[in-house]
């Protein structure tokens, strides 16, 4: 209690101080001082300050009428101007803000919106017929920023993902850098890496204030967006990285002369900035210290009533125009229709983007950490654990880490927010890895198909597939329960290995519920299996779709813990649990009449099961298939007596850690002298398809192929018909991530 109170007096007396502290601001007059970059932003903000007065009646006269305008050096003297409250805010772009929050302590207040929405595009321009994107190494660049969204974050995830550049994280990424292009400039970067300075243009001097050399500030000709475009234009680049935002109003003769560098090898007009781009990253944001916010806010809000697009004021002075100015850019970016304001208790992802803060991890900003050595598997119940830690005293790559998470779903939440690097996924949770931007980095390999490309000795020299061999859906029943058909399941009580399972969910939609073929039908397929089926155990799931579900460890009186759960912790969970469920508990009871699992390993699981008591005196010869045409067939018939095909099973990561996880994935498969662990095995942990499937052969990299050609097209259409009308969670927490885009009417 005394904690509570302790705290509850700390912030009501941290309350009273910031009203206090407003309230003196506001009696004293003291003068809100913005922090600018050039000449030319000073010019702009002395202005600002000047109308401000003269709009402002006397009567209402207050601190923010009193604008100050704090010259600072680069962008860094300026974060640390406002740090140490010898200025108080400044907009910045994204990759500073990052810096501005997580190393200096600021806060971000609010963020530009553009016509089209917040994204800025990172593009690559160079003189038209000169160069491709496949032919960058070597080459001459120039930089918007370093650290910037457009010029350097978004530029360099793309080439780490495309493996164009190889970064062992074992020295600087500005040193990689270096090695990559031939000569640079990138406005920003320090001393430690000349090689990325030497075509910069500004004065050189050994006393720092005079120094105006590769600093980000509009000293350096070559800075921002505009210098690096001004760079490629006076001859001294090849190709320059800057925002999309600034050849938006490219002249006619720049349209001719210039051109974007796509990532498929070909080259777009500079207005296909929206579909030939290296990829998308948040705008630029204003940042202030912690105690500052409100005042800030209040600063912004009423400038921008005055100035903005729509201010009363306007005709006086125009908050987002720099031409009256002489420049570009200038206290804020010229396409900015309007500030939004940020929540005070907003965290950095929901204003960056889980994607763009998960790259700038990535790529080191927040200096070398344990995490950049290691690869990080995602592990959903007590059992992956158990295997996955196996795995980290076995392999000879990078060190492995083992996270634990309750869901595949989890898993791609956690891959999202930096949390865990790689996981191996169903088909239906990789479409949903797609829509969280994750990426394929290898697909799982089963069958005969496999075994004949398979080198045990030299897992690099793989021949990739192009083709990768599905795994077949089939539906189970009892032998001795003659009555039941496929066509005869409604109302019966089924076992599906989980919630949203290719086979058991997705596929099985077409021959159970029928709501994509009947619009009168309920379209949405977790509802309408509440509907069609008594009773069943359908892991993740909830309703009666979970009443033949047992959990784990049986209590007094109940179900077991963990029960319904989407992970292995349900002992129903997965083919070797909807075979379980078929057949029962221990006590004879909790059973389904039909399973939907994969035909691989099936043989072996009911064995599995005979032998471990659960399935005592249960032998393949007491099963048979349901059939489409409602006949029944042997288990070993699964070729011609299935539900159809699905997808293999998809490793996914993070764009940026690509290579990493490829080369480790490739050392895992390399066989370990005296060791007896296997990677696709699974029984000896009392589970089946731990971490990947048991049927597995081996990974196929998939650097060739994206997800609609691992997927199929047949598959892709169907869970997108699927996903139209039936909701998953995992899609908001995706959507909030991204920034958004609008083209324009």
């Amino acid at each position: 209690m005394a904690l509570h109170c302790t705290s509850a007096i700390t912030t009501t007396v941290t309350a009273t101080i910031l009203v206090l502290t407003t309230l003196t601001l506001l009696s004293t007059g003291k003068k809100f001082r913005w922090c600018t970059l050039s000449d030319l932003e000073q010019r702009k903000c002395a202005e600002l300050s000047k109308v401000l007065l003269s709009v402002l009646p006397p009567a209402t006269i207050s601190s923010f009428a009193r604008v100050s305008c704090i010259r600072a050096h680069n962008t860094h003297d300026c974060i640390e101007k406002i740090r140490v409250n010898k200025a108080d805010a400044a907009s910045l772009d994204a990759g500073d803000v990052y810096s501005a929050v997580k190393l200096f302590g600021l806060t971000v207040v609010a963020k530009e919106v553009y016509v089209e929405g917040t994204c800025m595009f990172a593009v690559a321009v160079a003189r038209r017929g000169t160069l491709n994107i496949q032919k960058l190494k070597g080459t001459r660049s120039c930089h918007n920023g370093a650290r910037w969204t457009s010029g350097w974050n978004v530029p360099l995830g793309f080439l780490l993902a495309r493996n164009d550049l190889v970064w062992d994280e074992d020295q600087p990424l500005s040193h990689v850098i270096s090695g990559y292009f031939d000569a640079s400039c990138v406005p920003g970067i320090g001393v430690t890496t000349p090689q990325l300075c030497n075509l910069c243009q500004g004065q050189k001097s050994y006393i720092w204030e005079k120094n105006h050399f590769c600093e980000s500030s509009g000293d350096e000709p070559f800075y921002a967006s505009e210098g690096a475009f001004r760079c490629l234009k006076s001859g001294v680049a090849d190709v320059a990285f800057l925002d999309h935002l600034t050849i938006m109003n490219a002249t006619v003769s720049e349209q001719e002369e210039y051109e974007l560098l796509c990532p498929d090898g070909s080259t777009a007009h500079l207005s296909a900035y929206a579909t030939c781009n290296l990829g998308h990253g948040p705008g630029r944001a204003i940042v202030t210290r912690h105690n500052f916010q409100k005042i800030s806010k209040k600063f912004l809000t009423l400038i921008q009533n005055l100035f903005g697009k729509k201010g009363k004021e306007k005709a006086r002075f125009e908050l987002f125009a720099s031409a009256p100015f002489s420049g570009k850019n200038l206290l804020f970016h010229d396409a900015t229709q309007y500030l939004q304001m940020i929540e005070e208790e907003a965290e950095l992802s929901q204003v960056l983007g889980l994607d763009y803060v998960a790259l700038l991890q990535g790529l080191g900003h927040e200096g070398s950490s344990l995490s950049n050595s290691l690869v990080r598997w995602c592990c959903i119940s007590n059992a992956e654990l158990q295997k996955c830690e196996e795995w980290a005293l076995n392999v000879k790559s990078d060190p492995l880490v083992c996270v634990q998470a309750d869901s595949m779903i989890n898993c791609i939440e956690l891959i999202k927010n930096n949390g865990a690097d790689a996981v191996s996924l169903d088909a239906t949770h990789a479409y949903f890895a797609k829509k969280c931007a994750l990426v394929p980095v290898a697909a799982e390999c089963y069958g005969q198909e496999c075994t004949e490309v398979r080198r045990e000795e030299e897992p690099e020299t793989l021949t990739p597939l192009t083709a990768l061999p599905p795994i077949y859906t089939v539906a189970l029943a009892k032998k001795n329960v003659k009555h039941i058909n496929i066509h005869n399941l409604e109302g019966r009580r089924s076992c599906h290995s989980h919630m949203y399972s290719p086979g058991g969910w997705l596929l099985l939609s077409r021959y159970t519920v029928g709501a994509l073929e009947n619009e009168f039908l309920n379209c949405n397929i977790s509802s309408a299996y509440q509907d069609y089926f008594w009773k069943s155990c359908m892991p993740g799931a909830n309703g009666n779709l979970c009443k033949v579900c047992i959990g784990q460890k049986e209590m007094e009186g109940g179900k077991g813990l963990s029960r319904c759960a989407a992970n292995h912790n349900e002992r129903y969970y997965g083919n070797m649990g909807a075979l379980r469920c078929l057949l029962g508990d221990a006590s004879g009871r909790n059973f389904g009449d039909v399973a939907f699992l994969e035909h691989h390993n099936l043989l072996q699981n009911i064995e599995y099961l005979d032998n471990s008591g659960w399935g005592a005196r249960n032998t393949a010869s007491d099963f048979e298939l349901l059939c489409l045409d409602g006949h029944r067939a042997a288990l070993e018939d699964w070729k011609a007596c299935n539900l159809g095909p699905v997808p293999p099973n998809i490793v996914v990561t993070r764009p940026v850690t690509i290579r990493k996880v490829n080369d480790f994935l490739r050392q895992s498969q390399v066989p370990s002298l005296g060791s007896t662990f296997q990677l696709f095995q699974s029984q000896q942990y009392g589970e089946s398809d731990l971490l990947f499937k048991d049927a597995t052969r081996y990974l196929v990299p998939t650097s060739h192929l994206d997800y609609e050609a691992i997927l199929g097209a047949s598959f892709s259409h169907l869970a997108e018909s699927v996903f139209n009308c039936t909701h998953a969670g995992i899609f908001d927490i995706c959507k909030q991530d991204t920034c958004t885009y609008a083209p324009p009417h």
